[in-house]
């Protein structure tokens, strides 16, 4: 089969791989469909990843078809389907209290293990999701909107909170998706003008500030002086996450969508008298990705607007290099693994 594999950091090729071997039992073989190309792949190809071994074969933004199926599976060949590319122990404290998204032993497809920027796979049938009413390029987007969804979930914050998603690029728009799903007024922050006029043409989100030296006023402004209910911070941008909890009102909440290696530092006293929450939201679990698909078959989320640029697997080296430096426009690309003509 053909696989893109990055040899190191730069480096993308078309290979020639053997096809995944008959699948043990309770896991599945799979022709890949569609794959999105994720920030964390731009960080592979770059060799700005911090826990990789190359060479890999990239990919976790994955919906398939099923080819085979071991013992005891009960999905049927030919199901298409939604991969949850989190590879966890079922052991740990983690799986054991019904957290595999944050399992001690966790392993990405794509990151830990290679992934789908090939033709086969094979997965844990537990990690499948019937893909009902979703075309397979959509269904490609699950993965990265639903960790947006987990994010909102983890705040448990109700219908009518004002929420700010701060950074516009592609896991924030997905938090601000469905904290508008969840009932959220929301607003968007960024840096960037023009991002936040795209979330406004494209997506609707009307409601936008720039992070420059008035921020602070701005949030004041919208929030009549009280702060936003609950903050999601999409940053990875440690100072940005430190100036988030300045954000919330007292007895408010901030969610940490993003992650960095650096320590975040904050002021006690102030986090203290907001009595406010400091959420960790990591990858996302069944019921999140259940909740995207089942959005995304009501015509809830904009899957057509996500999507902004289409490749083939063939030409996946060229054109993930091109866009790693040409973001203009950019928000989700997607393979085609069947080489079908190009859309654009």
């Amino acid at each position: 089969m053909k696989a893109v594999l990055c040899r190191e950091p730069g480096v993308l090729e078309i290979v020639e791989r053997p096809s995944p071997a008959a699948p043990a039992a309770g896991w599945v073989r799979l022709a890949v469909s569609h794959v999105g190309i994720c920030g964390t792949d731009y960080h592979i190809f770059e060799g700005n990843h911090p826990f990789l071994e190359y060479p890999r074969v990239m990919g976790h933004e994955i919906s398939a078809t099923v080819l085979e199926a071991g013992d005891g599976v009960t999905i049927a060949v030919g199901t298409p389907v939604i991969v949850n590319p989190y590879l966890s122990c079922g052991q740990c404290i983690a799986c054991r209290q019904g957290k595999p998204n944050c399992c001690t032993n966790i392993k990405v497809l794509g990151v830990h293990t290679d992934g789908a920027f090939c033709e086969e796979i094979s997965v844990p049938a537990e990690n499948l999701y019937a893909a009902e009413g979703v075309s397979l390029e959509a269904a490609a987007t699950t993965e990265f909107l639903a960790i947006g969804a987990h994010a909102v979930r983890r705040s448990m914050t109700g219908a009518g909170a004002r929420a700010l998603v701060i950074g516009a690029g592609p896991i924030g728009l997905g938090a601000a998706i469905f904290s508008r799903i969840a009932g959220h007024q929301v607003t968007l922050l960024d840096t960037s003008t023009e991002r936040l006029q795209m979330a406004s043409d494209r997506f609707g989100f009307t409601s936008g500030i720039v992070a420059n030296e008035a921020t602070t006023d701005a949030v004041r402004a919208k929030t009549n002086g009280d702060g936003f209910d609950v903050v999601f911070d999409a940053t990875g941008y440690g100072p940005s996450m430190e100036k988030a909890f300045s954000f919330v009102a007292h007895g408010g909440a901030l969610v940490l969508v993003s992650v960095v290696k650096d320590d975040i530092r904050f002021s006690d006293p102030e986090f203290h008298k907001r009595e406010m929450m400091v959420i960790g939201s990591r990858n996302a679990t069944r019921v999140d990705f259940e909740h995207v698909a089942d959005s995304i078959a009501k015509g809830l989320v904009p899957v057509d607007k996500l999507i902004t640029h289409r490749t083939t697997l063939t030409d996946a080296p060229r054109d993930l290099a091109r866009w790693a430096h040409e973001k203009n426009g950019l928000i989700k690309a997607v393979i085609s693994v069947g080489d079908m003509p190009r859309k654009g």
